[in-house]
Parts: structure tokens; C-alpha cells; sequence
């Protein structure tokens, strides 16, 4: 697979998060996950910018990760342990080249977010939580939750960052 800079993964993920993507927009009627009793929360696609991502391999997708007001203060100050209420959300679309773009450029050089594929949260409460490290996890797709054994797997992919409070995502400059 091609290398995607990442200007264009940046460009694609400000399209999408100013809302050419359609997610669920969610709300307290809805669902709760499994385990942790999350909903989606209410006027998340207007959150701030933490970060955008590229994965490879399994998941190939493109990434914006979005903070409450919370998450984004600690983030700015760089509070670790997060307080709770903090609330990072991760949307996740596939990607497909934009022939609009490459036309443009004069060769296939640019790709943007295509389907959604799923967003997750992580909810900060260490009372509630205490057991994963203060935070609570939830992954929708469609506005459905994901089942309960997909959730038990959250907590253990994120110990490996135990110590920056169990986030993957640093706060981009």
C-alpha cells in the first residue's frame, strides 16, 4: 500500500469532521454499550480536533479523534491523569481515492474519507470505572453498540499506554 502524507489524511479528516460523513448522531434514547453503559454522547461531531490517524493493516482506515472541552484542557495542559468527565471520542472511516483530487494533482496522489465505520468513546470517571484504569469504553457502528466480548477486549489494548492514562493519541501541535 501507498504511503498517504499526511497533509491529505489531514485534509480528508477536516472534511469529514465538518460533517460530509455521516455517523449516528445518537442521543440519550439511544443504546448504551455493553459493560460500561456509555451512550453516545449528544453534539460530539462538535467537539475539537485532538488528532487524525492513519492505520494500516487490519483496520486501514482514517482516523479524527475529537475531545470534550474537558479532554481538550487536559490535553493543552498536558494533566495526566485526565479528570474525569473528560470524553475522547474516535470516528474511523475507510478511504478512497478522490478522482475529483487526482485530476487536479495530474496523478493518484489523494485520498479522503469514504464509508464510516465506526466511532468509539472513552468516558473518564475513576469511581465508576476504577477497574479499567478510570475510564469506560464504547464502540458504535451504525448507532448500534458493539457486543459485550468485543468490549471486554478496550481495556486490555490500552494498558500498553498505562502511562499516559491509557490514551493512544497524543494532542497534535
Amino acid at each position: 500500500m501507498k504511503q498517504i502524507p499526511i497533509f491529505v489524511i489531514a485534509a480528508a479528516m477536516a472534511v469529514s469532521v465538518s460533517g460530509a460523513m455521516t455517523f449516528s448522531a445518537g442521543g440519550a434514547d439511544d443504546e448504551s454499550s455493553p459493560i460500561f453503559g456509555i451512550k453516545i454522547p449528544s453534539g460530539y461531531r462538535d467537539w475539537r480536533l485532538i488528532s487524525v490517524a492513519h492505520e494500516e493493516g487490519k483496520l486501514n482506515d482514517l482516523r479524527a479523534i475529537l475531545g470534550n472541552d474537558v479532554a481538550i484542557k487536559a490535553y493543552r495542559e498536558g494533566k495526566l491523569p485526565f479528570p474525569d468527565g473528560a470524553i475522547i471520542a474516535r470516528l474511523a472511516w475507510s478511504y478512497v481515492p478522490s478522482e475529483e483530487n487526482n485530476k487536479v494533482f495530474g496523478r493518484a496522489q489523494s485520498f479522503v474519507a469514504g464509508p464510516a465505520t465506526n466511532v468509539q468513546f472513552m468516558v473518564k470517571d475513576s469511581r465508576k470505572y476504577a477497574s479499567t484504569g478510570g475510564w469506560g469504553f464504547a464502540q458504535f457502528k451504525d448507532g448500534k453498540p458493539a457486543d459485550e466480548a468485543l468490549h471486554n477486549t478496550c481495556f486490555t489494548c490500552h494498558v500498553p499506554v498505562k502511562t499516559r492514562d491509557f490514551i493512544f493519541t497524543q494532542y497534535a501541535p
